[in-house]
């Protein structure tokens, strides 16, 4: 079992960046693809990145490629999210989750408590 904690999220401006981290419990860490999905006000929650167990692949939703970066660090059972470039439709609640590589949420067996991040314009 993964358990999954996410860094504190916040408040920035359009045009800004801002990191968040996921850690998790465990061995298992390392053999678990990691994801990133976020959710908005009255929205489905939706696949923002993945990165494979090893950080070898990487996958990124059509509207965050180019801004988003997803790594971790197995050493450290942590999993990031580099966001630049963030604009209001980024605003979200972000959750980083452990399953198996994929978009679908199906896929990810264990989930953060989620954090939020608001973009203002």
């Amino acid at each position: 079992q993964v358990q999954l904690v996410e860094s504190a999220g916040g408040l920035v401006q359009a045009g800004g960046s801002l990191r968040l981290s996921c850690v998790g419990s465990g061995r298992a860490f390392r053999t678990y693809t990691m994801a990133w999905f976020r959710q908005a006000p009255g929205k489905e929650r939706e696949f923002v990145a993945a990165i494979s167990s090893s950080g070898i692949r990487t996958d990124y939703a059509e509207s965050v490629k180019g801004r988003f970066t997803i790594s971790r660090a197995n050493a450290l059972n942590t999993v990031f999210l580099q966001m630049n470039s963030l604009n209001p439709e980024d605003t979200a609640v972000y959750y980083c989750a452990a399953g198996v590589y994929g978009r679908q949420t199906s896929q990810y067996e264990y989930w953060g408590q989620g954090t939020q991040v608001t973009v203002s314009s």
